[in-house]
């Protein structure tokens, strides 16, 4: 998917985005595409292309991930992020674009078609962190691994991750305790 360049593999993913009414996602290491500002995007993307892409047009990919993101805002669709605590501060990029990360996370926040769960690093966890999955309505799971990712079609594999995705949402704090830990991240920029 990303041999001929990050750009491509942006667009590729454009009519699951379009035709999805309700997204869940996961992440143990970094912000969600979706819910990524510029910077942090470029730092992300940039960290992608090189580890495993030669053709760099990291600066055309991240246009392309800001356009999806009118999604967002395109009614009816309901989204659910999960992010693990560490990912607020997981030091991608410098501090203004962390902050600037932190910030959007609280504005997208208050949409009332998102919610974003932030998993607190606690001891006593009754499940470890997986890795990072986006659910597009019942239909697909698309998994993040380390060299690619990973498309799930089958029923039992989607309802496995939908019900990983269950626990994980049922151990996040929302609302003001989200807006809590991700303040709290934020001010340790300073």
């Amino acid at each position: 998917m990303e041999r001929s360049g990050l750009r491509r593999a942006q667009e590729k993913v454009l009519p699951l985005f379009e035709r999805t009414h309700w997204f869940r996602a996961y992440s143990s290491w970094f912000v969600p595409g979706l819910l990524q500002t510029h910077g942090y995007t470029a730092d992300v993307l940039r960290a992608v292309q090189r580890r495993r892409v030669t053709v760099d047009d990291v600066a055309d990919a991240v246009a392309v991930r800001m356009e999806r993101q009118r999604v967002l805002r395109d009614a009816p669709r309901r989204f659910a992020f999960l992010v693990e605590e560490p990912v607020l501060s997981n030091g991608l990029g410098d501090a203004d674009t962390q902050a600037e990360q932190l910030d959007r996370l609280i504005t997208i926040g208050a949409l009332p078609n998102v919610s974003i769960g932030v998993v607190p690093t606690r001891l006593g966890r009754t499940r470890m962190p997986a890795e990072g999955f986006w659910i597009f309505d019942t239909a697909q799971v698309n998994v993040e691994l380390v060299s690619g990712h990973l498309t799930l079609t089958q029923p039992s594999e989607v309802g496995m991750y939908g019900d990983a995705f269950a626990a994980l949402a049922d151990m996040a704090v929302y609302g003001a305790k989200a807006r809590a830990l991700i303040r709290k991240a934020r001010d340790s920029l300073v």
